[in-house]
C-alpha cells in the first residue's frame, strides 16, 4: 500500500508478507473430500454457485449389485473382518466404474448403486454399464475360486440393470449427496432381486441397445415381485 505526504509525493510503501501455502492446502484438501463426494460437474457448479441444478435425463443407464449372502456372513466374521472385505469389494468396484465413464451412485448396506450418462449425458451408457457389470462379476467370481482353495468364506454377488428416464440432483444441506430418482431407479432395483448368483440380469428395453454386441440368454416375461407388471428379462453371458 503506498503512502504518500500532504503534497502527494510517494513517502513509502507498507506491505504485508502471509504464508498462503497452508491455505491453498486447505483449499486443495477441501476440493479433493468434495470430488470424493460429488461427481466434477456437480461439485463445479457449487463452489461457483453455491447450488447444483436438477436435471432430467432422458437415457441413463442404472446398475445394481448386492451380495446374496451377505445376511448369513454378518453371523459368522467379526465386525472388523466383514467391513474390512466388504470395503475391498466396493474399492474394486469403484475403479472398476471408474473406467467405464460410470457414475457411482451410492452404497446401501452391502447394495451397490451405480448409472451411466449422467451428469454428462452420452449415447453409450447401456455398454457402459454393462462392460463394468462383467468385470465386476469377474472380480468377484475370481475372488470366490481364490478364497475356495484356501477355505475361506465366499461371497456371492447378483446385478441388475435396467435403462430409461431419471432426475438427478442434490438434495440436503448436511451430509448431502447427488442422487437419482424414478422409476428407470426402482425397475434397474427390481432386475437385481429377481436375477441369480452370478448373473447379470437386464431389462429388454436395455437388451435393445446391447442385443447386437452381447451374448445373452432370453429369461421370458417375468412378473415383477410386488407388482403385477410383467417385463422382458434376459440374462448377460459375454
Amino acid at each position: 500500500t503506498p503512502v504518500h505526504d500532504e503534497k502527494g509525493r510517494l513517502q513509502k510503501i507498507v506491505s504485508v508478507e502471509s504464508e498462503i501455502s497452508e491455505l491453498k492446502a486447505e483449499k486443495q484438501r477441501s476440493d479433493d473430500l468434495l470430488l470424493n463426494i460429488l461427481p466434477f460437474e456437480i461439485a463445479e457448479q457449487l463452489k461457483k454457485k453455491g447450488s447444483a441444478k436438477s436435471k432430467r435425463y432422458k437415457t441413463v443407464t442404472v446398475m445394481f449389485a448386492d451380495f446374496a449372502n451377505f445376511t448369513g456372513l454378518t453371523k459368522v466374521m467379526s465386525v472388523h473382518e466383514l467391513i474390512h472385505e466388504l470395503n475391498e469389494y466396493v474399492r474394486q468396484f469403484d475403479d472398476i466404474i471408474d473406467h467405464h465413464y460410470v457414475e457411482k451412485i451410492k452404497t446401501i448396506g452391502d447394495a451397490y448403486m451405480c448409472a451411466g450418462g449422467l451428469p454428462l449425458k452420452n449415447k453409450s451408457n447401456p455398454f457402459d454399464v454393462t462392460l463394468a457389470s462383467l468385470k465386476i462379476r469377474k472380480f468377484v467370481a475370481d475372488k470366490a475360486r481364490e478364497k475356495k482353495l484356501k477355505g475361506g468364506r465366499i461371497w456371492q454377488l447378483r446385478l441388475g440393470i435396467h435403462s430409461g428416464e431419471v432426475m438427478a440432483g442434490v438434495i440436503g444441506s448436511k451430509r448431502f449427496a447427488y442422487d437419482i430418482w424414478g422409476n428407470t431407479v426402482n425397475i434397474a432395483s427390481k432386475m437385481e432381486e429377481m436375477s441369480e448368483i452370478g448373473k447379470i440380469n437386464v431389462s429388454g428395453i436395455t437388451h435393445r441397445y446391447l442385443k447386437d454386441y452381447f451374448d445373452m440368454t432370453y429369461r421370458g416375461k417375468v412378473q415383477m415381485k410386488n407388482t403385477a407388471d410383467v417385463i422382458d428379462m434376459y440374462f448377460v453371458n459375454r
